[in-house]
């Protein structure tokens, strides 16, 4: 269809723009062009955009075409229920990782005043949800990214949670510190791995995305590392791939972990697995 040459009305603009992107993301664009609800663009289809609101549809539709996400075109994503702002230098939270939240409050729902640590914590998803979901919770949230942690920080202040931002890689900074539950939803995709290069995947940062070869390498540090940030009787879960859950299951167990499970995902994936610290002998 070619573009009018005149603003349209919102019926004109979404005809114009499914033919070039999936309808329901431009419903997505117009709505937040438009700044309305899914209601109102469906109870007036007649209402006429002006000049600089089909200016910047055209221009989102444009961009979404060549392939950015949606979620960096409106700088926010849903998620457990609450917007979060995002941007180039985080990942973009998805539905999967709700996973972790609900395993967090399954065993720590009922206790007060749980330390928890959410290390490579991009957008602040996990730890600004648990410190709200907890609030007698200490949340602290690590990551190795200076413009990941101010993304973080914003959605924290934006959310009014209660969280401790630490600049560092996985536990180097936290010196001593130990926590009643650690959650990570680290790098874990095989380097090579030809999906980095398709999708909105292609415009996320690389570095949260990729471990090494196998894709297991911050996997292991955090198994490795994470007896030495755990109270005896603590538990991790980590996020990992949908074919890593034995390979990560080994790593927990190299690490002295007990009570090791895999959880599975919305898709009935082995997403999530983790373990509980008994704090028996030293550390690995």
């Amino acid at each position: 269809m070619d573009t009018p040459d005149a603003a349209p009305d919102i019926a004109g603009a979404l005809n114009w723009a499914r033919a070039r992107i999936a309808v329901v993301d431009a419903r997505v664009l117009l709505r937040h062009v438009l700044q309305c609800s899914a209601a109102r663009l469906a109870a007036y289809p007649e209402a006429r955009l002006d000049e600089r609101e089909w200016a910047e549809f055209r221009s989102l539709i444009e961009r979404r075409e060549a392939g950015e996400p949606v979620a960096y075109l409106i700088g926010e994503r849903e998620f457990y229920g609450r917007p979060f702002m995002v941007g180039p230098a985080v990942l973009i939270p998805r539905p999967d990782t709700e996973l972790l939240i609900e395993l967090a409050l399954a065993h720590f729902g009922d206790k007060p005043r749980t330390r928890i640590l959410d290390l490579g914590t991009g957008s602040g998803a996990l730890a600004v949800t648990l410190a709200l979901e907890l609030p007698d919770a200490d949340v602290t949230a690590v990551d190795r990214s200076r413009e990941a942690l101010l993304v973080a920080m914003a959605n924290a202040a934006r959310l009014k949670a209660s969280v401790s931002f630490v600049l560092g890689d996985w536990f180097s900074q936290l010196g001593g510190d130990r926590y009643q539950l650690i959650v990570a939803n680290p790098p874990y995709v095989a380097a090579g791995d030809p999906h980095l290069g398709e999708g909105d995947v292609r415009f996320e940062p690389g570095t949260a995305l990729a471990a090494g070869p196998q894709g297991l390498d911050d996997l292991a540090a955090i198994a490795a590392q994470a007896p030495r940030h755990l109270e005896p009787g603590g538990w991790l879960f980590m996020e990992h791939g949908y074919d890593q859950a034995a390979a990560v299951r080994g790593l927990l167990t190299d690490a002295g972990f007990s009570s090791i499970t895999s959880w599975k995902d919305l898709g009935g994936i082995e997403r999530v697995s983790g373990g509980q610290w008994l704090g028996r002998g030293e550390p690995r």
